[in-house]
């Protein structure tokens, strides 16, 4: 591993399924440690021993001491994980996770809430030019009316509503993908304990964004393709049967495209922190979640609940206020009619959505890169190097390896 974030470094190898359990400094025993793929500026791998004491021959583990200075019976343990930056090195646990990301999001607030919150800005500024003079206004439903006429207003009214959020979901994914890939970079250097800027955060990040967007595109029509065949069959035949066969393929697709969703999850990291190509991030991420889908999709589903409810808590007051200094109807924002809000209603709910999206932004892109560290950290003992590259003691390329 290079001083870089890039840690294109060691081990794409190992996560093909087949590496073994890898010991570190604090596992018990002694022997043999990660082997795997280096990168070319790296010396070639060979057996890792713990970092030997003073006195003692190298790999020799020192003697753990008690309360009295003498040996230790019965209570000895694995000593703590060094920790250079916001996380311990070494296998993390949820908690660890989320406090990670949290942790360097406020030692680097103002590079990674700073950028945030300049692209949430401009985003929302844009978003409300387009909601007050591009976007149709929202169809009215009649709730009186019945049969196919219901089912026409229905249709209309679901086109419009997609027509209206488009635009929001396609500017709102641009500046995630511009957070993510500052945060990333931001995330890489906060586990070494490194300062970091935004000039050299975005020098740094630059080059993958195009990428990075070239991904989630990828994925985002990968999930069409399985949405339109899962129900694509019961639509063309147009009957009960068909609709039956639709709602059928529309939850098996949905099974299908979760299980996708998890598996690329850590996709992005890959793509910006190993430099991979756009596929071969998607390899290297199934590969990373291959045997902890369970745990990865928990972890994500608990950030996913934690800025729903984020954005639940901060969206009800600002609504509220938007709605009393607009004058608009809170019975016309339910109902079936079309409510015609004006600028105080999209500025105050703008603001709203930026102190929402400042804070969400990084906070999941750090929980990414941090959950992509873990697996690493699991299958290919990349603690190790991370401590080579922070400079801690005993970890450096003069360590004796066997």
């Amino acid at each position: 591993m290079n001083d870089s974030p890039g840690w294109a470094s060691p081990g794409s190898a190992p996560s093909d399924g087949k590496e073994k359990a890898i010991p570190r400094p604090s596992d018990p025993q002694d022997g043999s440690g990660p082997t795997g793929q280096w990168s070319p500026e790296q010396p070639p791998p060979g057996q890792w021993s713990p970092p030997s004491n003073p006195g003692s021959g190298p790999g020799t583990r020192p003697p753990a001491s008690g309360w009295g200075g003498g040996p230790q019976r019965g209570w000895a343990g694995p000593p703590p994980a060094a920790k250079p930056g916001v996380i311990p090195l070494r296998p993390l646990s949820l908690g660890e996770i989320l406090d990670g990301s949290v942790s360097a999001l406020r030692a680097h607030w103002r590079t990674a809430l700073g950028f945030s919150l300049a692209v949430s800005v401009v985003t929302q500024i844009a978003v409300i030019l387009m909601q007050r003079y591009l976007l149709p206004e929202p169809t009215s439903i009649d709730p009186n009316a019945t049969g196919a006429e219901a089912l026409r207003q229905t249709a209309d009214s679901a086109r419009s509503t997609l027509i209206s959020l488009a635009p929001a979901s396609v500017l709102s994914m641009i500046a995630t993908l511009f957070t993510a890939s500052v945060v990333t970079v931001i995330i890489s250097r906060s586990v070494l304990g490194r300062p970091t800027t935004l000039a050299d955060s975005w020098a740094e990040a630059r080059p993958r964004v195009l990428p990075l967007l070239g991904l989630t595109v990828l994925v985002a029509v990968i999930m069409a393709a399985i949405m339109t065949v899962g129900i694509g069959p019961g639509l063309l035949l147009g009957s009960e049967a068909g609709a039956a066969l639709a709602f059928l393929g529309f939850a098996a697709a949905c099974v299908v495209m979760l299980w996708l969703n998890v598996s690329f999850a850590l996709a992005a990291p890959a793509l910006m922190l190993e430099r991979q190509s756009i596929v071969a991030a998607l390899r290297r991420s199934a590969k990373l979640v291959r045997g902890a889908w369970w745990r990865t999709f928990g972890i994500l589903a608990l950030t996913y609940l934690l800025t729903f409810l984020l954005t639940f808590l901060v969206s009800i007051p600002f609504t509220a206020i938007a709605v009393v200094a607009d004058g608009t109807e809170v019975n016309d924002l339910f109902g079936g009619t079309a409510p015609s809000v004006g600028w105080p209603f999209l500025i105050v709910t703008g603001i709203g959505e930026v102190i929402v999206s400042t804070l969400i932004y990084p906070f999941v892109a750090g929980v990414m890169a941090l959950l992509y560290m873990d697996q690493r950290i699991r299958r290919e003992a990349l603690d190790l190097d991370l401590a080579r590259a922070a400079g801690l003691p005993g970890y450096g390329d003069n360590t004796p390896r066997s």
